[in-house]
């Protein structure tokens, strides 16, 4: 196996789409828990059994699932077991839905098992993975080491790497990764190494990677192989590859036609092509699925592009509601990209990196920066967001705006030029921006050249 991770990467991952874990049947990952689950366990000690069993609304198969499991719970001599098993479906209901409070009652199902068998490995993984998804990473970390100094589990490895590698650990992530890729080759263990070839400027790998998940994927297991068809579509819309990018969309949403994720993939590609009335109708959608700041934030963006300025400012008035709880960083993005409230921007960024210290907060950070003024220290956090050599427009536009105020003209334009290479990947508003900031740019140096005189940033073109 250690040939396999030699052919597929230098072992850096970041874990942002397959930033949970993905696993066949039981092992189905997610984000937080139903929001209606959030107010019942407030108490100081929750009864974490009686709120796992209180009844979830919802028609899906999944529900069923989930409600036929609950009464089948209390009193049986298997319950550990049953617990197990639920704690994994309200982790795919999580991931399904996009609602985060299904997090919070897997958390509570993995504390159920440890009421009863308090030293479970089963139950110390669900509370890790859990605790993954809320972004409490370090206490995820303590139970991950715990794990894997108890036994050879892939996903305990899994979840080690996952966590270390949103603290900024990469070296111990790495070796994390090792570990998982050697003791079983899955779609999880693909999707990983196609996002870590991604990270490290390897489309064509993470492509090859990302086929080589799908092939190992199952259609009884429709959330990880959909979501693996999502992240492949990505790549090959940034390989110009946009038919296959549309294939790979609609494999996902064969397998979950609600599915936020290729539905906001699918407003991408729309928005790409310069198609952003289309691009509405499945950003829609997806917000509706799962109302996060990112699809928010697409689907406001698709809304301005089409000439909808009315229905584009609600959506925001949403996304300045809950994105400060539900997406701290892409709300910090948003706001920066906006020039709305440099301050708070700046307050988000810097929360989320005494949580994580991955090249996105990085770059969000820089971006808060950069939107308060403070140039210089943007310079030294967008060249670590830089440092793993990702290929991305908007770390490239970011850059090229922060080195534009920092008077490193060259440097601004050659990152502009590497964000315009990648402007399909970027939002209506940051494409016209970044146009903009390009022209400016270019004019500005002309004119210093021309007329040889210093270039003053006050005097480029608006």
């Amino acid at each position: 196996m250690r040939l396999l991770l030699k052919k597929f990467l230098p072992l850096v991952i970041l874990l942002v789409a397959v930033a949970a874990i993905s696993i066949t049947a039981l092992w189905l990952t997610g984000r937080k828990a139903p929001r209606q689950a959030v107010a019942t366990q407030e108490s100081a000690a929750p009864d974490s059994l009686k709120i796992v069993l209180t009844p979830v609304k919802g028609e899906s198969k999944l529900d069923a699932q989930i409600a036929e499991l609950q009464a089948r719970i209390k009193g049986a001599p298997d319950e550990v077991q049953h617990l197990e098993r639920l704690g994994w479906m309200f982790v795919a209901k999580a991931r399904v839905s996009g609602d985060p409070g299904y997090y919070s009652l897997a958390e509570q199902t993995a504390k159920a098992m440890m009421n009863v068998t308090p030293d479970d490995p089963a139950a110390a993984l669900l509370l890790g993975h859990t605790y993954h998804a809320q972004h409490r990473f370090s206490d995820a970390e303590a139970i991950a080491r715990q794990l894997t100094s108890r036994r050879e589990f892939v996903f305990d490895h899994a979840l080690l790497g996952d966590v270390l590698m949103e603290q900024g650990k990469l070296t111990e992530a790495t070796e994390a990764y090792q570990k998982m890729v050697d003791l079983k080759p899955s779609l999880q263990t693909y999707s990983r190494v196609a996002h870590m070839r991604w990270l490290k400027g390897d489309l064509d790998g993470a492509i090859g990677a990302s086929r080589l998940a799908v092939g190992a994927g199952s259609p009884r297991d429709s959330e990880p192989l959909s979501w693996a068809y999502t992240r492949l579509a990505s790549y090959e819309l940034q390989k110009g590859n946009a038919s296959s990018a549309v294939a790979d969309t609609d494999r996902a949403l064969q397998l979950l036609p609600a599915y936020a994720p290729a539905l906001a993939m699918r407003g991408r590609i729309l928005l790409a092509e310069g198609k952003a009335e289309e691009a509405v109708e499945p950003l829609r959608r997806a917000v509706e699925a799962s109302p996060l700041p990112d699809n928010l934030w697409l689907l406001a963006d698709a809304l301005r592009a089409s000439g909808d300025i009315p229905a584009a400012e609600a959506v925001e008035v949403q996304l300045a509601r809950t994105g400060a709880i539900d997406d701290p960083r892409t709300y910090s993005l948003f706001l920066a990209s906006r020039g709305k409230d440099a301050a708070r921007a700046l307050q988000f960024a810097v929360a989320e990196m005494s949580a994580r210290q991955d090249i996105f907060t990085y770059d969000a950070l820089a971006w808060a920066q950069m939107a308060s003024g403070q140039v210089e220290k943007a310079r030294e956090n967008i060249g670590r967001a830089l440092a793993e050599g990702t290929q991305d427009g908007r770390l490239f536009y970011h850059a090229g705006a922060i080195a534009a105020a920092a008077g490193a003209d060259a440097e601004a334009l050659e990152l502009f030029k590497k964000a315009r290479d990648l402007e399909m990947m970027l939002l209506p508003s940051e494409r016209q921006a970044l146009d903009q900031a390009f022209t400016a740019l270019v004019a500005g140096t002309a004119q210093q050249l021309s007329s040889n005189q210093p270039y003053s940033r006050e005097n480029r073109a608006e």
